[in-house]
């Protein structure tokens, strides 16, 4: 017998620390029991929103403060040595193998689909890549989805060259819908009426990626890419097809912030917001 059960699913915009937004707001979900069939997280919204399909409540929030300082994990230094200010190695295979242990396991049991966006740096597009079993290559595709341009090295996976996902598609509301999810709750780190600007570096973008020229073309539309999307997202929510949660001022946070207080502001806000929406976005996913 077919299950007519509407499928639920998640979408996490990246940021770079506004992601702390994005993390109190999970972690609201993870402690009321909120469940989705699947979920798509875009840069920081990928790196934090794994911890979602993990399970593990407060850890993206613990391991920024307690790292936030240490070179390994973002510095200056890092990215004149490795070309990423988010150090890779220390991301993506210490921190979550030895410091601050990713359950593995509750993710792969967890049986929410998750995907991550990138940027195909020959095509402008974006790529969504399928997560199965959170090994080396699916760790890959993450750090391609959270590499910031002129912050990060190029990824390369298969015949690929990536980058951040953000560049193409920071908000998929319309992937899911494609992909058949119904009842989608959209997580935002832009207060609703926010309208971005065009990119204010083109300039050195064009010199750095020279050798791309539909990545740059992908680069400097993003701004009315970005606002197409979120005038798409509201309208939506608006009539009730889309639950929207999204900051209720600026969240004023560096991309590459340090402070812990900071850190723990942000990610409260998220948690505050969550708490107040909780109740309706029950009645909105029919829970």
């Amino acid at each position: 017998m077919k299950d007519n059960t509407p499928k639920k699913g998640l979408v996490l915009e990246g940021g770079a620390m506004r992601g702390m937004f994005t993390c109190g707001v999970i972690d609201v979900f993870l402690e009321n029991g909120i469940t989705f069939d699947g979920m798509v997280g875009v840069s920081a919204g990928a790196t934090f929103g794994c911890n979602f399909a993990s399970k593990q409540a407060g850890r993206a929030l613990r391991y920024n403060k307690v790292y936030s300082h240490d070179k390994r994990y973002a510095s200056l230094s890092s990215l004149v040595k490795t070309g990423d200010y988010y150090g890779a190695e220390f991301c993506y295979e210490t921190l979550p193998q030895k410091l601050d242990v990713f359950d593995y396991k509750a993710f792969n049991n967890n049986p929410m689909e998750f995907w991550v966006t990138a940027t195909d740096l020959d095509t402008g597009r974006a790529v969504y890549h399928k997560f199965k079993d959170a090994g080396p290559t699916d760790m890959k595709w993450m750090r391609a989805s959270a590499s910031m341009p002129l912050f990060s090295s190029i990824v390369e996976i298969g015949n690929r060259k990536l980058l951040d996902g953000g560049i193409a598609d920071s908000i998929p509301l319309q992937f899911m819908e494609h992909k058949g999810y119904e009842k989608i709750v959209v997580v935002v780190t832009q207060p609703t009426t926010y309208v971005k600007k065009k990119n204010s570096a083109m300039a050195v973008i064009k010199a750095v990626y020279r050798k791309y020229p539909k990545l740059i073309q992908a680069m400097a539309t993003r701004h009315i890419r970005y606002n197409k999307e979120t005038e798409y997202i509201r309208a939506k929510a608006e009539v009730g097809n889309v639950f929207l949660i999204a900051p209720e001022e600026p969240l004023n946070i560096s991309h590459t912030e340090k402070d812990p207080a900071e850190l723990e502001r942000v990610y409260l806000l998220g948690r505050n917001v969550a708490a107040k929406r909780l109740e309706a976005m029950r009645k909105y996913l029919n829970e």
